[in-house]
C-alpha cells in the first residue's frame, strides 16, 4: 500500500504541466526523492511492528484459548481437607470380675472329676445360687469331693462323709486338680497423654451436568506407633480399628486409606431423585457437626449409625407444604457389612446385610429432622479383620482356640434426631431403639445378646441423647453439653466413633460431655471452607451394663460380676473420665 501511494506521487509530479515558476533543479529533486525513501523507510517499519503484534496478539489468543481448556479441566476437580492433632488423657476404674478363662479352666477340671460335658456342668451350677457357685470356684477341689460324696449319698456334717472327706479329696487332687480359681481383681487404667495425628484429604470432581464423584482419604496415628496404643484391656470392644466398618476412624499407622469414594447421579430420568453408590458417607452423622464445629451436617444417618460401610442409596427430594418445614429428602439405603465368601455346603455362612429408609422430615436452615430405619440381617459373631480367643476350647485342648464365624440373627434399629436454632443457642434430642431376634448361636452358645444356659428371645434397647451448644460469635466462642443414656440391651452401630477409646452413644450407663471451642484468630480465612480451631472437652461415662458396643453375649450388672456364669472375656469398665484437646485446620 505504502509503495503503491509513492508510485503515484512520483508519476503525478512528472506529468504535471508546466508554471510559471521555475523548474525544480536536480538538487532539489535529489532532496525530494531522499525524503520520500526516508518516509517509505519509516512506514515499512511500522508496518513491521503491525505485522509483529498481530502475530503476537494471534499466539496470544491461542495461549489463552489453550490455557482455558486447561482451566476448564482442571476445575472440575476439586480439594479439600483437614488436619487434627488431639491430645488424650483417661483414668478408667474396672470391676472385679471371673474371667471367661479361669471359668473356663473350672468346666476343664469338673470334666476332668466328673466326665459331664459342659452343658450338663452348667446346668449343674445353675442349680446354686450366686454365693455358692463364687465359693465352689474358689475352692474347687474341695467341692467337687464334696459334690462326688453326695452323689454318694454322704451328705456334709455327718461322721460318715467327715471320714470320707479326705480319700474324696485326694482323689480329685490325683486328677490333676489342686487348686481353685480367683476372681481378677479390680484395676485402674490411666494415660496420662496421648497424643495422635489425623490427615484427611477430600476429592470432588464433576464428571456430567448430573454425575460426580466424591472420595476421602484418611490417615490417623498415634505419635511414635504404627498401632492403636489403646487397643488394650477394657477398650477391647471398641477398638476393633482392623473392622471394615471402623477402618481410618481409630489410630492405626501413618497409611493414607480410602475413608469414601461413592458417585452421585442426579436429576436421574428429569426427576429430582439421586441414585449414589460406592463407600459410603456414613459416619460423623448429626448432630455430630455441632461437637465437632462443622458448619454442616457429615453424613447421611443419625449419629447412633456410626458405621463406614459400602453400599448404594436410591432418594428423592421434594418441597414441603408448610414453610416452616422446608425441604424433605427421602432415601432407600443398602450395604454390606460382611461378605461370607465361597463357603463349603456344611458351613453355611450368610453374607451380613444392612437395608433401610432415612427421611429428612424437615431441613430448613438450622432446623432438621430426621428418622431413620433399618435392619442389619445375618449379624456375624467375629467381623471380618477380628480375632476372638475361645477359651473353652483352649482349656479343653480342642479346636484352633478361636472362635469360628457364626450367623447369629437380626438387628432392627430405628431412631430420630430433631435440631434447630433459638438465636445463638443450638439444640438437639435424639433418641434409638434396638431389638434383637437371634436364631444362632455360635461354638460358644453365645447368640444376640444371649450366653451358654439362657433363651435369649429377642431384647429390646433405648437410647436417650441431649444437647445443647452456646455460640458467642463476637468472642469466637462456642460452649456444649451432652448427655446420653442406654439401656441394659441397647446396641447401636457405631464402631466408627471418633471417642478415643469408648464409644459414648453405645454406652449402657449414663454419659455427660462438656466442650469448648475457640476460633483461632489467625487473621482472615481463604476460603470459605477454611476453619482453624481448637477444641475442649470433658467425659465422664458411669456403666451399668457390661458389654457397651457389643451384640455378642449377654449384657450383666456391672454390680453382679462376683457370679461365676456372669464371666466377662475383657475387664469390665465401672467409671471413666477422659479429657481431651484438638487444635484443627480445615481447608
Amino acid at each position: 500500500m505504502v509503495k503503491k501511494t509513492l508510485a503515484l506521487f512520483l508519476a503525478a509530479l512528472l506529468l504535471a504541466p508546466a508554471t510559471p515558476f521555475a523548474a525544480p533543479s536536480t538538487d532539489d529533486l535529489a532532496r525530494q526523492i531522499d525524503q520520500l525513501t526516508q518516509q517509505l523507510a519509516a512506514l515499512q517499519e511500522q508496518l513491521e511492528e503491525v505485522r509483529e503484534n498481530t502475530d503476537y496478539n494471534s499466539d496470544s489468543v491461542e495461549q489463552l484459548e489453550s490455557s482455558a481448556a486447561k482451566w476448564d479441566e482442571q476445575s472440575r476437580i476439586r480439594f479439600s481437607g483437614d488436619y487434627r492433632f488431639r491430645m488424650d488423657y483417661s483414668d478408667t476404674d474396672t470391676k472385679a470380675y471371673w474371667g471367661a478363662d479361669a471359668i473356663a479352666g473350672a468346666v476343664r477340671d469338673m470334666q476332668t472329676v466328673t466326665g459331664y460335658d459342659v452343658q450338663s456342668i452348667l446346668g449343674m451350677m445353675n442349680g446354686y445360687s450366686a454365693a455358692e457357685r463364687k465359693g465352689m470356684i474358689e475352692n474347687l477341689p474341695a467341692s467337687l469331693a464334696q459334690m462326688g460324696l453326695m452323689q454318694m449319698g454322704l451328705m456334709p456334717g455327718t461322721a460318715e462323709f467327715g471320714a470320707a472327706f479326705p480319700s474324696a479329696l485326694a482323689a480329685v487332687n490325683a486328677a490333676g486338680v489342686v487348686s481353685g480359681y480367683s476372681m481378677t481383681p479390680k484395676d485402674t487404667y490411666e494415660n496420662d497423654i496421648l497424643y495422635t495425628n489425623r490427615f484427611r484429604l477430600g476429592i470432588t470432581a464433576d464428571i456430567s451436568d448430573n454425575l460426580e464423584f466424591k472420595g476421602r482419604l484418611a490417615m490417623y496415628k498415634a505419635w511414635g506407633m504404627q498401632s492403636n496404643p489403646t487397643d488394650v484391656g477394657p477398650y477391647m470392644m471398641n477398638q476393633f480399628y482392623e473392622m471394615d466398618g471402623a477402618t481410618t476412624r481409630q489410630p492405626a499407622d501413618s497409611v493414607l486409606r480410602v475413608d469414601r469414594a461413592y458417585i452421585n447421579w442426579t436429576n436421574v430420568a428429569g426427576l429430582p431423585m439421586w441414585f449414589s453408590v460406592g463407600r459410603r458417607p456414613t459416619t460423623d452423622g448429626p448432630p455430630a457437626q455441632l461437637r465437632m464445629n462443622t458448619p454442616e451436617r457429615m453424613a447421611t444417618p443419625v449419629n447412633f449409625m456410626d458405621y463406614a460401610f459400602d453400599g448404594a442409596t436410591l432418594g428423592a427430594l421434594f418441597q414441603n407444604p408448610i414453610d416452616f418445614m422446608g425441604y424433605s429428602k427421602i432415601r432407600f439405603c443398602y450395604g454390606r457389612g460382611f461378605e461370607a465368601g465361597p463357603t463349603a455346603q456344611a458351613n453355611e455362612l450368610d453374607d451380613m446385610d444392612f437395608g433401610g429408609l432415612s427421611w429428612d422430615i424437615i431441613n430448613k436452615g438450622a432446623r432438621f429432622m430426621n428418622i431413620q430405619s433399618f435392619m442389619a440381617a445375618n449379624i456375624v459373631n467375629v467381623p471380618d479383620g477380628v480375632t476372638f480367643t475361645n477359651p473353652l476350647e483352649m482349656a479343653l485342648g480342642t479346636g484352633d482356640g478361636t472362635l469360628n464365624t457364626a450367623n447369629l440373627g437380626d438387628i432392627y434399629h430405628t431412631s430420630f434426631v430433631y435440631m434447630d436454632k433459638y438465636t445463638d443457642l443450638n439444640y438437639f434430642l435424639a433418641g434409638g431403639w434396638s431389638r434383637t431376634d437371634p436364631d444362632g448361636v455360635d461354638e460358644m452358645g453365645s447368640t444376640l445378646l444371649g450366653s451358654w444356659w439362657e433363651d435369649p428371645g429377642s431384647k429390646d434397647g433405648y437410647c436417650i441423647y441431649g444437647g445443647v451448644r452456646y455460640d458467642l460469635d463476637d468472642l469466637g466462642l462456642k460452649f456444649g453439653l451432652e448427655y446420653n443414656y442406654g439401656t441394659k440391651n441397647w446396641i447401636s452401630m457405631t464402631p466408627a466413633h471418633d471417642d478415643m477409646t469408648q464409644a459414648k452413644l453405645a454406652t449402657r450407663g449414663h454419659v455427660g460431655e462438656v466442650y469448648l471451642i475457640w476460633d483461632l484468630p489467625v487473621g482472615n480465612l481463604l476460603s470459605d471452607k477454611a476453619m482453624a480451631f481448637m477444641r475442649l472437652g470433658y467425659q465422664h461415662y458411669e456403666f451399668e451394663y457390661t458389654g457397651s458396643g457389643n451384640w455378642l453375649g449377654a449384657p450383666v450388672d456391672i454390680d453382679k460380676l462376683s457370679d461365676p456364669l456372669n464371666a466377662q472375656f475383657f475387664a469390665p469398665i465401672d467409671k471413666m473420665d477422659q479429657v481431651y484437646l484438638t487444635m484443627e485446620a480445615w481447608f
